[in-house]
């Protein structure tokens, strides 16, 4: 019987160096990679675990109970994932999402949203805390969330049917459940609550309609993402996209939608109202149409690799600098390094070459560095 290989795990073993560059760059605010984009958002995976076994993500093929995750000494502590976020600040970050894996199985996280929520960005302003998450632990947490200083949350929710909603989390865990806490962050003041979910065509496209009849004049904004190609265990294939503009003709429909502007600079969604202005939803065209151009985000795995793109192959170790006796200076510079250096753009290359032509090599997991 031959050895079973897991993909993820060469790439959370490779890493690139994080180099501290010979002449000092100081931390102005105002830092841009080879296309000009700015830094302005640091999403940071707190934990590789989830309780959940969606397909997309994280499939049991793979994920499965000899699956070997992380060993607790290897994660960033708060203390370092929060002295890593200061520096990213100082460049000009102004928003930070926590995700995962499952960001609320990360024990205390409470007390990182607080720490976190201490920082100020260059022009004296909070930061905008937030967090992404399967819901499945959010009636516990919110209250607590909320206290600490977190503002937003994002809940995951691929459709209303419970059996549809069963089968995709592959843990038989009840739609219910995640509904009812996304009325326990509403109950706690967290805002603008939104709802992502993951669209593949011939699984859950039947729940479009649904979940816009639902959330439509709740105050939640619902998001519909087009099934992406991230890392190497998803199975993706082009023929189970379902296009945004396909997502958006159908709700238009039987809900009439008036397009909105961009609610901010890099904004991953557009945006859509529903005319009656009971709200509205947005889209995430990712596979589509693909928005490189504006890209201002950065990513930091659970034990302290930076990422440039949710599609990279590898990451720029910066955990070695913060255990190393780096000074602040030091690891600020290396972080304008990288980022100065910074070219990705996977989605607009994938959208210009032929089907079966690759555009690199395997690509890092999403549930390692969260979406």
């Amino acid at each position: 019987m031959s050895d079973r290989v897991i993909p993820l795990v060469d790439q959370r073993l490779r890493s690139l160096i994080a180099r501290v560059p010979e002449q000092a760059i100081p931390a102005t605010g105002l830092l841009g990679d080879t296309l000009g984009r700015p830094l302005r958002d640091l999403r940071i995976s707190v934990t590789d675990r989830c309780n959940f076994r969606c397909s997309y993500c994280m499939p049991k093929s793979i994920f499965d109970k000899d699956y070997q995750y992380l060993p607790h000494g290897e994660l960033l502590s708060f203390e370092e994932i929060t002295r890593i976020a200061r520096q990213f600040v100082a460049h000009g970050v102004q928003k930070i999402r926590l995700t995962g894996g499952e960001p609320l199985l990360r024990k205390h996280l409470e007390i990182l949203v607080e720490q976190l929520a201490s920082l100020r960005t260059t022009e004296g302003r909070p930061l905008d805390i937030t967090l992404t998450t399967n819901g499945s632990l959010l009636r516990k947490k919110a209250a607590a969330l909320k206290a600490a200083g977190l503002q937003r949350v994002t809940v995951s929710l691929d459709g209303l049917d419970d059996t549809v909603f069963r089968a995709m989390n592959d843990v038989d865990f009840p739609v219910a459940d995640v509904l009812d806490g996304i009325q326990a962050a509403q109950e706690a003041g967290l805002r603008q609550i939104k709802v992502n979910m993951v669209v593949k065509r011939g699984t859950n496209e039947d729940q479009i309609l649904p979940m816009a009849r639902h959330f439509k004049g709740t105050g939640v904004t619902l998001r519909f993402i087009e099934y992406m190609d991230v890392g190497a265990t998803n199975g993706w294939r082009m023929d189970e996209v379902l296009p945004s503009a396909e997502i958006v003709r159908r709700i238009h429909a039987e809900l009439p939608l008036v397009q909105l502007e961009p609610s901010a600079p890099g904004e991953t969604a557009e945006r859509w109202g529903y005319a009656d202005g009971s709200g509205e939803i947005g889209v995430i065209s990712s596979v589509t149409q693909a928005f490189c151009q504006d890209c201002n985000r950065a990513r930091l795995s659970t034990e302290g690799k930076l990422y440039l793109c949710l599609f990279a192959t590898q990451g720029h170790d910066l955990r070695a600098l913060v255990r190393g006796q780096a000074s602040d200076e030091q690891l600020a510079s290396a972080i304008a390094h990288i980022w100065q250096g910074r070219e990705d753009r996977y989605s607009e290359l994938r959208a210009s070459l032929p089907p079966d032509v690759s555009t690199g090599g395997r690509r890092v997991e999403m549930s390692y560095i969260g979406g």
